[in-house]
């Protein structure tokens, strides 16, 4: 593994796991959004976990 791919990496497991976007773009030193986009990509489970964790009727039922 490169250093570049664990940057990638490791900023994708920080998205993934709810890390601000402001958050993100300090971290990796990015002035964009859009540069930011290349590196963080959270995968399809993440982004599932995600909209579950703030499914209005899920939170209701509990």
């Amino acid at each position: 593994m490169t250093l570049h791919r664990l940057r990638h990496c490791t900023l994708t497991h920080d998205a993934e796991d709810g890390t601000s976007t402001p958050m993100l773009l300090a971290r990796s030193r990015h002035a964009s959004v859009l540069s930011l986009e290349r590196y963080a990509r959270p995968g399809v489970d993440a982004v599932a976990r995600h909209v579950a964790e703030r499914d209005p009727a899920a939170r209701r039922r509990t």
